[in-house]
């Protein structure tokens, strides 16, 4: 598309904007709760509550990764795990009409000061590189100098990305580290991103426990539960991820597992550094505009 036919101030535009301003209100208030002994399901759900409050939608589960963990961490339906003095991601999600934003924030209550920090400085690093025609490539390379500067390493197997209509993560990919082949951002792109900074090496695998989940494809299934389940997510969450808490039927694990045998629904198994290493987060969405981008997701304050 060339730059000329892209408005700005068009309606989709005006959705993701309020979306970001939804999404800016709930980080901080969400981030002012987390504290030593505080449930994870009471901070997921006063987060996706508020959100709702607010006249927006949550795009996807809160994530709450702990130490180690880098994404796909959400509580489960009876979770009573607390936080204790460790170190936090947020990763909220918020869609208007399936129109998105996406932020996160590290809580570090863990005493690793400068670890927390490397990220957020990595991401203004990069926002300070964007305007049309910049290369993927760069804004990789200035995250990873920067989180290098702080003497960490780049999550390098974790992205940002572009966020569609319904679509949470979709093109363009924004590396973490630098890439000698990248997309070039025209106007009128609407990407996260998300630098991850570690004391580990740099890699996350899948661990066990898988509590998010998304329509893969439709199809059918004979039990009721199951079915139950599909309609639900279907016309509430269409391609979106959604958490087993959020489903309405009785016995929602089994109706997954169900769904998930029959290639219906993927699950996001929670995705780790190394035991003892630990992970931090900063991200924020961004509209790139004529002479630079617009940061849908800043704090108003």
């Amino acid at each position: 598309m060339a730059d000329s036919e892209v408005d700005l101030d068009a309606e989709q535009y005006d959705k993701h904007r309020e979306a970001g301003e939804i999404l800016a209100q709930v980080r901080a208030e969400t981030a002012d709760r987390v504290e030593v002994g505080v449930s994870h399901l009471e901070v997921a759900e006063f987060a996706e509550d508020r959100i709702r409050e607010l006249g927006g939608q949550p795009a996807f589960p809160v994530n709450i990764s702990i130490d180690e963990e880098a994404a796909h961490a959400t509580p489960g339906i009876d979770d009573e795990t607390t936080f204790g003095e460790e170190m936090i991601n947020l990763d909220i999600g918020v869609h208007v009409d399936g129109w998105l934003a996406d932020t996160a924030i590290t809580v570090d209550l863990s005493g690793h000061d400068d670890l927390a920090e490397a990220p957020a400085a990595a991401l203004e690093a990069a926002i300070d590189l964007i305007e049309p025609g910049v290369e993927t490539g760069e804004l990789g390379a200035a995250i990873e100098s920067s989180i290098d500067d702080y003497g960490y390493n780049p999550v390098v197997n974790l992205t940002g990305h572009g966020l569609g209509h319904w679509e949470q993560h979709t093109s363009p990919t924004i590396p973490n580290r630098e890439v000698s082949q990248g997309t070039t951002l025209e106007v009128g792109d609407v990407v996260a991103i998300e630098p991850f900074a570690t004391d580990g090496g740099g890699k996350v695998s899948e661990g066990a426990s898988e509590e998010i989940f998304s329509l893969e494809r439709e199809g059918t299934v004979r039990n009721r539960q199951a079915r139950q389940a599909l309609s639900q997510i279907t016309e509430e969450f269409r391609t979106l991820p959604f958490a087993t808490r959020w489903l309405e039927t009785d016995r929602a694990a089994m109706a997954l597992r169900r769904l998930k045998r029959n290639d219906i629904v993927h699950g996001y198994p929670v995705l780790k550094e190394d035991d003892g290493c630990l992970v931090s987060q900063k991200e924020h969405t961004v509209i790139v505009t004529e002479d630079g981008c617009e940061v849908t997701t800043r704090d108003r304050a």
